[in-house]
């Protein structure tokens, strides 16, 4: 991971991703109550902004500090803590009661790490959500990562889990739809394919 790439890349535009959370964050979320909450892999924090503004306080996560500071600047009055860190091995200092990896595409042992390390951070009844580009999106979708190094399954994600005392609510392929428009990129009209993993901490 080459934290200097990301920065040139999110210093070349005003917003690389959305500033609306992802729709299966808010979906699988919304109607959580509010507490302490991770966002691993933030970005410019769409997601992390979003639990704030449900009364959440939320950490977000990334290690390119020119995303974090433009976070930090949509961010207003917004409970946020902005942490530079290397996400697949950050702990906060307490545990907390949410974490969201959306997105966070890198290798199966990185992802390992920050999957089981993310589970670590729940206190029992928090929950763990996991949003990401899906294998099979490189034959049957569009858009995305085209390195099946960095794709996973919901299976790879609950494999990453094994040993770890968790209650899986949700474990599936989803589709999304995208256009040209769409942060991930894509042809108009046509289904993405992310897997979602949402599991409770006992």
């Amino acid at each position: 991971m080459d934290a200097r790439a990301w920065d040139e890349r999110y210093a070349a535009s005003e917003l690389v991703w959305s500033r609306e959370p992802n729709q299966f964050v808010a979906a699988e979320l919304a109607d959580l109550p509010a507490g302490t909450a991770v966002d691993l892999a933030a970005g410019e924090g769409r997601n992390a902004l979003w639990l704030a503004s449900r009364g959440w306080s939320a950490t977000a996560v990334d290690f390119s500090q020119v995303a974090l500071d433009k976070g930090a600047r949509l961010a207003g009055d917004l409970d946020v803590t902005w942490v530079c860190a290397d996400a697949t091995t950050w702990q906060p200092p307490e545990p907390v009661d949410l974490v969201v990896m959306a997105y966070f595409q890198v290798p199966a042992d990185d992802r390992r790490r920050a999957v089981r390390g993310a589970a670590r951070m729940l206190r029992p009844g928090g929950t763990f959500l996991l949003v990401a580009h899906d294998s099979t999106n490189l034959t049957d979708g569009t858009g995305g990562p085209q390195d099946p190094a960095v794709l996973m399954t919901a299976e790879d994600v609950l494999a990453d889990l094994e040993g770890i005392d968790v209650d899986v609510v949700r474990a599936e392929r989803v589709a999304r739809e995208v256009s040209p428009a769409d942060e991930h990129g894509g042809e108009e009209r046509r289904t993405a394919w992310d897997c979602l993993v949402r599991a409770v901490k006992r």
